[in-house]
C-alpha cells in the first residue's frame, strides 16, 4: 500500500522538473563558463541590461530556465511565445501590443521557444520590431542557429552557447531534488550512490531528463510506513534504454555523418565503425549512410584502391536488397574497407582545379580536330579534320591536342604515394613520356 509522502507527490500535476527549476542565478547548476559571477551573461541578467539573445544547447541544460530567471529579474514586460503553436497573425498581434508599450517606454521581452521552427517568413515578421527596439528577442534552440535563423535576425542576436551538463551537475540536480521541500525533500526516500550515479549518467547530460528519470524511478518504487524503497530491478527497468540524441533532419544528423566520414579519412577503423552503429541504432536511413560511403569510396580513395568504389557499391545493393538489421554487417563491411584502405584525394583535388576552369572558360570554343561531325555541313567547316585515331597509332596515343588552346598544358591529377595509385602515377608518367617523344618527332 502506498504511503501518504507517495500520494502526495501522484497528486501533484507539475512534473518534478518543473517544481525543481531553479529560480534565480544562484540555483542554476552548470554553464558555469556563461553564468559564474563575473561572467557575461551573468553581468547581463543581474544588471537588467538584456539585450536580444538566443540560447542554443540540447535539451535539458537550462535555456528555457535562464529565460524565465530574466523574466523573474528584468523590469521590462515578459513575454513567452511558442514557435509550435503561434503564426503570424499571432506575433502581428503581439508585435502591435509591443510596439503600444514602447510609446509608454516599456520594454518588451519576447521568449521565443524552439525558434528554428519559425520559416523565414515567421522570422521577418519580429525584424523590424528587434531593429525599432519594440521588443528584446530571447530566443531558445536545439539547432544551429546559422542555419535555422535568418541571417538579419542573428546578426541582431548574441549567441549563448549551452553545452550538455557534467555528470556531476547532472547528480547534484537529482540530490537537490532528494532534498529540496519543492521536489522530494518531505518524503523519506530510500536510494543509494550508485543509483543516484546511475541516473545521473543515465540522462547523458539533460537535466530535465534525469529528474524525469527520477520521478518515474520513485513512483514506481514500493512504499510503507518507513518510506519509499527503490530497488535495483527498478532501477533496471527504467534505465533500460534511452534513445540516442539524432534529428535525422538537424544538425546533429550531420554532425554525426561527419564524424564517420573523418574516423575513415584518419583510418580510425574503431571509431568509424562507432559511428556507424550510433546512426543506425537512433534510427537513420541504411541507404543514406550507404550513399555517403559510396561518395567517400571516390573522394578519398580514388584510385589508391579502385576496388573500394566496387565494395561500396555493392553494399549499397545489399542495403537495398536487406534492409535493417541484416545490412548492419554489410555497411560495417564497407565502413571497415574504406577506413582500412590506403587514402587519396587526388581525384576531388583534380575535379575541383577543372572546375574553377571550366567555370572561367566556359565560351572557349572545342578545338577542331575533336568536334563530332555527323553532317556534311559541319565536315566542311572543319569538324573533326586531323583528327587522330588512337588505335591507329602505336602504343595506342598521339600527341594531339584536346584542351582549349587557352588551357593547354593544364595539368589537374597529380597521383598521390599510396596504394595502387603509385603504379597509377608511373603510368602517368610513361603516358607522359610518351606523347612528348611524339610531339618531339612531329
Amino acid at each position: 500500500m502506498k504511503s501518504d509522502s507517495l500520494n502526495t507527490i501522484l497528486n501533484d500535476s507539475r512534473p518534478l522538473a518543473d517544481r525543481m527549476r531553479p529560480q534565480n542565478l544562484d540555483e542554476f547548476i552548470g554553464q558555469s563558463n556563461l553564468v559564474d559571477k563575473g561572467r557575461l551573461l551573468y553581468q547581463i541578467i543581474a544588471n537588467d541590461q538584456i539585450n536580444s539573445m538566443i540560447f542554443w544547447g540540447p535539451p535539458g541544460v537550462g535555456k528555457t530556465t535562464l529565460a524565465k530567471i530574466i523574466a523573474a529579474k528584468t523590469k521590462c514586460f515578459f513575454l513567452e511565445f511558442s514557435a509550435v503553436s503561434s503564426g503570424i497573425k499571432e506575433i502581428k498581434e503581439v508585435m502591435k501590443e509591443a510596439e503600444t508599450r514602447r510609446k509608454f517606454d516599456q520594454k518588451t521581452i519576447l521568449f521565443v521557444d524552439e525558434i528554428h521552427r519559425f520559416n523565414k517568413a515567421q522570422q521577418d515578421a519580429f525584424l523590424p520590431y528587434v531593429e525599432n527596439g519594440s521588443i528584446i528577442l530571447i530566443g531558445a534552440t536545439t539547432e544551429n542557429p546559422s542555419f535555422e535563423v535568418n541571417g538579419a535576425l542573428l546578426s541582431r542576436c548574441k549567441v549563448f552557447v549551452l553545452n550538455a551538463l557534467k555528470e556531476d551537475d547532472i547528480y547534484k540536480i537529482i540530490q537537490r531534488a532528494l532534498d529540496d521541500d519543492r521536489g522530494l525533500g518531505t518524503f523519506k526516500i530510500d536510494i543509494s550512490e550508485d543509483q543516484k550515479r546511475a541516473i545521473a549518467h543515465f540522462a547523458g547530460g539533460d537535466a530535465r531528463f534525469a529528474l524525469n528519470t527520477l520521478e518515474m524511478v520513485v513512483y514506481n518504487s514500493a512504499s510503507d510506513e518507513n518510506g519509499i524503497h527503490v530497488s535495483e530491478d527498478i532501477i533496471k527497468q527504467v534505465l533500460q534504454r534511452r534513445s540516442l540524441i539524432y534529428d535525422k533532419k538537424g544538425e546533429e544528423h550531420y554532425n554525426i555523418i561527419s564524424a564517420l566520414h573523418k574516423s575513415m579519412r584518419n583510418s580510425d577503423v574503431n571509431a568509424a565503425i562507432y559511428w556507424l552503429a550510433r546512426m543506425l541504432e537512433a534510427g537513420e536511413d541504411p541507404l543514406f549512410i550507404a550513399r555517403r560511403i559510396v561518395r567517400f569510396a571516390s573522394e578519398d580513395i580514388g584510385m589508391a584502391d579502385s576496388r573500394a568504389l566496387e565494395i561500396c557499391i555493392a553494399v549499397y545493393d545489399a542495403c537495398r536488397f536487406l534492409g535493417m538489421p541484416e545490412c548492419n554487417v554489410h555497411l560495417t563491411h564497407a565502413v571497415t574497407y574504406c577506413a582500412l584502405a590506403p587514402k587519396s584525394n587526388a581525384l576531388e583535388v583534380a575535379y575541383n582545379k577543372a572546375r574553377l576552369d571550366a567555370l572561367d572558360t566556359i565560351d572557349e570554343p572545342v578545338p577542331y580536330q575533336i568536334r563530332n561531325a555527323p553532317t556534311k555541313l559541319m565536315k566542311d567547316l572543319g569538324y573533326g579534320k586531323d583528327y587522330e585515331y588512337s588505335h591507329d597509332y602505336k602504343y595506342h596515343m598521339t600527341s594531339m591536342q584536346c584542351f582549349p588552346d587557352k588551357l593547354k598544358g593544364r595539368q589537374y591529377y597529380h597521383p598521390s604515394d599510396q596504394g595502387t595509385e603509385i603504379k597509377v602515377k608511373n603510368r602517368l608518367q610513361q603516358i607522359e613520356s610518351i606523347k612528348k617523344s611524339l610531339k618531339d618527332k612531329e
